[in-house]
């Protein structure tokens, strides 16, 4: 199995997809755990101190008044734990989990949180036997990091809640870490707050996020290329010397795709035939700007992703010559910022889609086409109601565009008075990226159909593996009304899985 090795300078996104979705297992470097050592050292010796510092020998958030007695001071990090582990609602998924585990650690093995080496260990110990704790949907508000999402991590680390095995069945953590071997950890100082104070889930599904919409963007650009087919669109305005006059790049390269999957269609260019039209309608036109402009939100999105990738986020920190300081850091504004401009794009992306298909249901705007692509129009309904489901999707997506980070409810006895909700910006995100891939397989089940119905015009090379594959996979062609939603669930499973790109760059090579 592929081993993820975490050192003290960060870890990229790639790592992050390996441990979170390929189960990859984790190695602390011998440079990540000398760091752990010297940091503990610092923070050991201001624990001996008279002089009362913010976690490590005082209370929390409004509480940090308190000057916590030696004593009192393991309580008071176990404390930490089981009191902000608080969330509520369903489980939420099993790669999240581990992604926001994963990321924790890559924090705790930057050198700057004054965790031991043995904790940061026993981290990797949990992600490695496949133990992944039940963190709920609600509880973080994106401030002081991802609290109650953390704290149910950290609590499966000192044996106490519930975890999920490697077999899938929820038990207690304490059977679960005894089942692996795994000895329960003892939290001394700073250890317990510096295992909830991150941006960790939030990051995580933004990593998750963009790799999903990666390949979602790409399947649009064919989908849409499918759909100019379909209605006997031109493709002159794909010419890379248009786009090369507004210089976006995410443009230029969604026009590139388009223009690659229709080489060789002899559909395209009939807009002058039984009923000449000008210009195509903007959601066949325009696709390639508006794909483009969710590809350079991408682009930004991937820079902060990066940046919060090499980043060590806590409070305090402890700096290079023995400074431990209290800091804003773990403040989630600068990702989920991006999570909702995300959700945004998704948005848009799937409205230009159903646009599209509603055009190639319709008769009146469809240029010959039958009416909802029935097979005896009146006696067949066709289509008519996987556009409506598409519609849902699509109006469900406009709600979830609406920006989560631009709200704030103080908390803490308003020491913490402004937050970024960014764990709730990346959740809906997650929901947005589920039925952005249901749109655009609606709107492949069509175009592919309404190519079929074009007889004796031959579509491109790479449309036609597309069609080919996709009946492969159970999705049927046109035809008499039958039960579409195993229609549907399969082109879903087509555009989710990545074959439907698999088909097209078999013909194309690689798409941007």
């Amino acid at each position: 199995m592929h081993t993820v090795v975490v050192g003290t300078s960060g870890v990229s996104a790639s790592d992050v997809l390996a441990v979170a979705r390929g189960g990859a297992r984790v190695q602390l470097s011998e440079e990540a755990v000398t760091a752990l050592a010297a940091a503990r050292e610092i923070v050991d010796a201001l624990a001996a101190k008279p002089d009362p510092v913010y976690g490590v020998s005082t209370g929390f958030g409004a509480l940090a008044t308190r000057h916590i007695s030696p004593e009192l001071r393991a309580q008071l990090q176990r404390n930490i734990v089981r009191s902000h582990a608080a969330g509520m609602g369903p489980a939420v998924e099993r790669e999240v989990v581990r992604a926001l585990m994963f990321l924790r650690l890559k924090t705790v093995c930057s050198g700057h949180t004054g965790v031991r080496p043995e904790v940061a260990q026993t981290m990797a110990d949990l992600l490695n036997a496949q133990i992944t704790p039940v963190v709920h949907e609600y509880g973080s508000l994106g401030c002081s990091g991802d609290l109650a999402p953390l704290s149910h991590c950290a609590l499966a680390l000192m044996g106490e809640g519930d975890a999920e095995g490697p077999d899938g069945v929820v038990r207690p953590a304490a059977e679960l870490l005894a089942a692996h071997g795994i000895q329960p950890v003892e939290l001394r100082e700073k250890e317990g707050l510096a295992l909830l104070n991150g941006t960790d889930g939030m990051l995580g599904m933004l990593v998750m996020a963009l790799a999903d919409l990666d390949t979602l963007y790409r399947s649009a650009d064919v989908t849409a290329a499918l759909s100019l087919e379909a209605l006997l669109g031109t493709d002159r305005v794909l010419a890379p010397e248009l786009h090369a006059i507004r210089p976006h790049p995410g443009q230029a390269a969604s026009a590139a795709n388009m223009l690659a999957v229709l080489k060789g269609s002899g559909l395209t260019g009939h807009h002058q035939d039984d009923a000449p039209r000008v210009q195509d309608a903007y959601s066949v036109r325009c696709a390639p700007q508006v794909a483009g402009a969710g590809r350079d939100t991408m682009a930004h999105a991937r820079l902060v992703a990066d940046r919060e990738l090499a980043s060590a986020v806590d409070n305090p920190v402890v700096l290079p010559g023995g400074r431990v300081e209290s800091n804003g850091n773990f403040h989630g504004a600068p990702v989920a910022y991006v999570l909702d401009f995300l959700a945004i794009a998704a948005a848009d992306l799937a409205s230009i889609a159903e646009r599209r298909t509603d055009r190639l249901l319709d008769k009146n705007r469809s240029h010959g086409l039958p009416p909802f692509l029935a097979d005896d129009p009146g006696v067949d309904s066709g289509l008519m109601i996987a556009q409506y489901t598409q519609a849902a999707l699509v109006s469900e997506l406009k709600r979830l565009a609406v920006p989560a980070s631009a709200d704030s409810i103080p908390s803490s006895a308003m020491q913490e008075d402004h937050v970024s909700m960014g764990w709730s910006a990346a959740r809906k995100l997650r929901t947005a990226v589920d039925n952005l891939t249901r749109v655009i397989a609606i709107e492949l089940y069509a175009a592919t159909r309404a190519v079929e119905l074009r007889e004796g015009l031959t579509p491109a090379p790479a449309s036609r593996a597309v069609i080919d594959a996709v009946r492969e996979a159970g999705v049927q062609g046109p035809g008499a009304d039958r039960f579409l939603a195993p229609d549907l669930a399969a082109a879903d499973a087509f555009v989710r899985d990545g074959r439907l790109l698999a088909a097209v760059e078999k013909v194309t090579g690689p798409l941007q």
